[in-house]
């Protein structure tokens, strides 16, 4: 897994990353909580251990940000603030998981491992992707290369099904019936007007081409060869 450790203390920080490395694991360290903002969104990440006093930006705030800006990796608190009121408030802004110090080395690893199976049944009924366009089914969101793209609520409805069926040709009379729920023809331009300003809002900033028309047939969202 790629993990993110966002850890002020240092000899607890080599500490887990000799650790994980050893379990095959990479990890990358942010020192406060700014850096670790920064990283959290800059790259894809498996699995983020956040601690909760942090220089610069505290844990919660850091966590309760990536969640807004987007970020779906598993999130792991590993801090010695383990009351009842702490472990709430940290599952509340988005926190996964959380283990108070000091810890035992295997439970951690056995936490992290449990997260990755969790992570990797869940994300594929939740976050669709296809190339770097990503579109999360519960926050209702759509980005391109981690760019937000605002959409009408038919243009979302449109481009799920569209990339629920990636790489394959989905007819006129397909959308119809599972966009607009019309079960006959109505001979207007509907389908394609909605199509064609996804496809430029998809597509915006130069971006290549996802949405593709197949003469004849229909459409296909697909990756670009």
């Amino acid at each position: 897994m790629k993990i993110l450790l966002i850890e002020d203390d240092s000899e607890t920080a080599d500490y887990i990353v000799q650790g994980l490395e050893e379990e095959g694991h990479t990890v990358s360290v942010a020192n406060d909580g700014r850096q670790g903002l920064l990283d959290g969104a800059a790259e894809a990440w498996d699995l983020l251990i956040v601690d909760r006093l942090l220089p610069e930006l505290d844990g919660i705030s850091v966590v309760r940000l990536l969640r807004g800006s987007g970020v779906e990796a598993p999130m792991l608190f590993l801090t010695t603030l383990g009351g009842i009121d702490d472990r709430v408030a940290g599952l509340n802004v988005g926190g996964d998981d959380y283990l108070v110090k000091p810890f035992a080395f295997a439970e951690l690893v056995a936490r992290i491992t449990a997260l990755g199976r969790r992570s990797r049944r869940t994300s594929p009924e939740t976050l669709l992707k296809v190339a770097d366009l990503e579109v999360d089914l519960l926050a209702r969101t759509v980005r391109r290369a981690k760019v937000a793209i605002d959409l009408q609520p038919r243009e979302f409805r449109l481009l799920e099904y569209l990339i629920r069926h990636a790489g394959q040709v989905v007819t006129r009379t397909m959308l119809l019936e599972n966009v607009w729920e019309v079960h006959f023809d109505p001979h207007t331009n509907v389908v394609e007007s909605h199509v064609s300003r996804l496809r430029s809002k998809i597509a915006k900033g130069g971006d290549s081409e996802l949405i593709h028309t197949v003469r004849g047939a229909g459409y296909c969202l697909r990756a670009p060869v």
